[in-house]
């Protein structure tokens, strides 16, 4: 895959709302495409990223940085990249061949390095990391701080199945599940992982003790997404009053495969705040905790629970130091 030649627009002027950026239009450009919001006191400026990466991961990780630095440049302090952002391969034999161990091999090293270097937190979507058996993969997503240090790891426990007319998808013969829920105690709040066809299943993050920001990094299929992903992405954050950041593949794939796309960020009332409908690009929007305070208060529905979810194993990982705003490393 070559990687596209990024073009950022001029953004028009945007308006804001208590909880973040108005809606705009989004730029239409060949190239990336990135809307800058207003940033308000206390808030906290956050960026979900569309790729439509192809089967080179050198290409992928290329493309990945440049808008990496769209959304850095547009005050972003915590980046989210889509599912899979480094390969999307011809074959199941290509993700394989891909995969590294934990904590070693050139994906998990651009990261790194890319959250070291722009002082960010950065989520990276998901990325094939060593299984059990030879010729499957964990679906991970890996979370970094701004030190490039790795904070946490959710590995993709409930895995895509479709039969639908042409489409024929069994996530099961490639992929390895996990079986850990995994939230991060971050300077942004608590923040809840999970992965694309995750997004079905509520008690998922009914398992979670109360997130403040939820991630679903995704590559939908164009059938399902354009059917179901708004609809679910704005449920989660309606029922659990937290902001749901959802970076999405977006486009044609060289396997043939059209993935959905319409990469959004919802505030915890369920209204999107930025969206990317295709193409490779950055959605930005605020963050604002004292508005997602009000909302819990004015509606309380989390302390009102009264059915319990059987939890399976839970990891919360704590980040204790505070983050320095520091410039950036060239």
């Amino acid at each position: 895959m070559t990687t596209k030649k990024i073009i950022q627009p001029v953004p028009a002027k945007p308006g804001t709302t208590k909880s973040g950026p108005a809606k705009s239009s989004v730029a239409r450009s060949r190239g990336a495409q990135v809307k800058k919001a207003s940033l308000q006191i206390d808030m906290i400026r956050v960026a979900a990223i569309q790729m439509a990466s192809g089967s080179n991961v050198l290409a992928n990780l290329a493309e990945a940085e440049q808008l990496i630095e769209l959304a850095v440049d547009a005050g972003a302090r915590l980046v989210a990249l889509p599912e899979f952002f480094c390969i999307m391969g011809l074959k199941d034999s290509e993700v394989v061949k891909a995969r590294e161990a934990e904590g070693s091999g050139p994906i998990q090293a651009f990261l790194s390095r890319m959250a070291k270097k722009h002082r960010i937190w950065l989520i990276g979507g998901s990325v094939p990391l060593e299984a059990s058996v030879a010729n499957k993969v964990r679906n991970s997503c890996l979370v970094y701080d701004e030190r490039g240090k790795q904070v946490a790891r959710y590995d993709k426990i409930h895995l895509f199945g479709l039969d639908l007319g042409n489409e024929h998808y069994q996530e099961a013969k490639l992929i390895e599940p996990g079986d850990s829920v995994v939230v991060i105690n971050s300077p942004f709040g608590r923040i809840g992982l999970s992965i694309c066809y995750d997004l079905r299943f509520p008690e998922l993050y009914r398992a979670m003790p109360e997130v403040d920001i939820i991630v679903v990094p995704s590559a939908f299929t164009a059938t399902t997404g354009r059917a179901h992903f708004e609809t679910l992405i704005r449920a989660r954050a309606i029922e659990n009053l937290a902001y749901v950041i959802a970076p999405a593949q977006g486009g044609y794939h060289l396997s043939g495969r059209e993935t959905n796309g319409d990469s959004m960020i919802v505030d915890p009332w369920g209204v999107v705040l930025d969206r990317l409908p295709r193409g490779s690009g950055v959605v930005i929007a605020n963050i604002n905790p004292a508005y997602q305070a009000s909302l819990r208060n004015s509606l309380p529905a989390l302390k009102h629970r009264f059915i319990k979810c059987e939890q399976i194993e839970l990891n919360v990982a704590e980040r204790r130091v505070s983050v320095k705003r520091e410039k950036p490393v060239k």
